[in-house]
């Protein structure tokens, strides 16, 4: 192929193959092809799509069933979008199902329909802002019941997502007018992201954020420290030992070394002593090394595998069947769980 001809095609589309791919990944030029231009077609670099095969390979998934996305997010620190991988909303049920402890989920429970008019400004496929004026009809709010069996017995956690906080904007923060899927799609975006907020509140330890709730968003809205980076180094992290640590040939993690705090975003160390509090009470250690290996790489990494080895120093590395905790205890519900238990029996009677 002439260097002219290649110049016509897509830059998206015209990735090249790092020889890692075949050596570490076993794919083959065609396979690269699919994930180039039928997988992740909007992909700008090889490395993200790198990053969505070491997420695959961890977790063991099938990256040509698309279980992440990349997502490209505004960072305000570096000034420019990074590409960011996220799961789909498939690999968060996945991941719950994984457990062995979900026990279902609900349909939705919408809200009002509400017509709005948008007028602004939104970046089209060049990267240029355009003005743009549409009008969505879109359900107020939904709620998705999730059900987890915790100490033997099926509880519920419902959680309610309003679509003007969740829906993706075409230019970012800057912008208020919805991208393009969210006007298509108004009540099947919100109901991705209600299965996730859900799910997060049932698994909080399993799950994170979707895909579909980070669309539109900046790091800057990131709270969880879930954002794969396409600035930072990749971990393959493939596998856990006995002993809860990461091993593999290419793990590049040193759990020995002494972790400079200055380097660690606040967020990310508020994340992980939010879970070591939780897994000091459940005593679910596996679960949360496993947790750790997912949701982080590099030096947040190797922090969260040292704050957690702290604690398993006096705490017994036992993981204790999840839905057999003693002495649990669910919350008693608000007035607005009230009212949403009574609105899915409405809708059962009516089945």
């Amino acid at each position: 192929m002439s260097q002219n001809n290649r110049n016509t095609l897509p830059k998206s589309r015209d990735l090249p193959m790092p020889a890692v791919v075949q050596q570490s990944y076993g794919l083959t030029e065609q396979s690269w092809k699919v994930l180039t231009e039928v997988t992740f077609p909007t992909a700008k670099t090889p490395e993200a799509i790198l990053m969505a095969l070491d997420y695959c390979k961890a977790r063991k998934l099938d990256i040509f069933k698309k279980p992440v996305h990349i997502v490209p997010m505004w960072s305000a620190a570096l000034g420019r979008n990074v590409e960011t991988v996220w799961p789909s909303i498939m690999e968060i049920q996945t991941t719950a199902s994984r457990t062995g402890v979900w026990a279902g989920m609900d349909r939705p429970v919408w809200g009002p329909d509400i017509t709005k008019t948008f007028t602004g400004r939104y970046k089209d496929d060049n990267e240029q802002w355009q003005e743009s004026s549409v009008t969505v009809t879109f359900p107020e709010w939904v709620a998705v019941t999730v059900y987890r069996i915790v100490g033997g017995k099926r509880c519920a956690f419902t959680e309610e997502v309003y679509w003007l906080e969740a829906y993706s904007t075409a230019g970012g923060k800057h912008s208020d007018v919805p991208t393009a899927m969210w006007i298509k799609r108004p009540k099947g975006q919100l109901s991705k992201c209600g299965k996730a907020a859900s799910l997060r509140a049932a698994f909080p330890e399993e799950c994170g954020y979707a895909a579909e709730e980070m669309d539109g968003k900046t790091l800057d809205d990131v709270v969880d420290a879930s954002v794969i980076d396409g600035s930072a180094t990749v971990v393959n992290a493939t596998e856990v030992g006995s002993d809860n640590h990461v091993f593999g040939d290419d793990a590049g993690i040193d759990t020995n070394r002494v972790v400079d705090l200055s380097q660690i975003h606040p967020k990310v160390q508020k994340a992980v002593a939010e879970l070591v509090r939780r897994t000091t009470a459940a005593g679910a250690w596996k679960a949360a090394y496993d947790y750790a290996n997912q949701k982080f790489k590099g030096i947040d990494l190797t922090f969260a595998l040292a704050e957690l080895d702290k604690v398993s120093e006096v705490e017994p590395r036992t993981t204790q069947p999840l839905g057999q905790t003693e002495g649990t205890v669910m919350p008693p519900l608000t007035p607005k769980d009230m009212a949403m238990t009574q609105a899915r029996q409405a809708l059962s009677t009516h089945r």
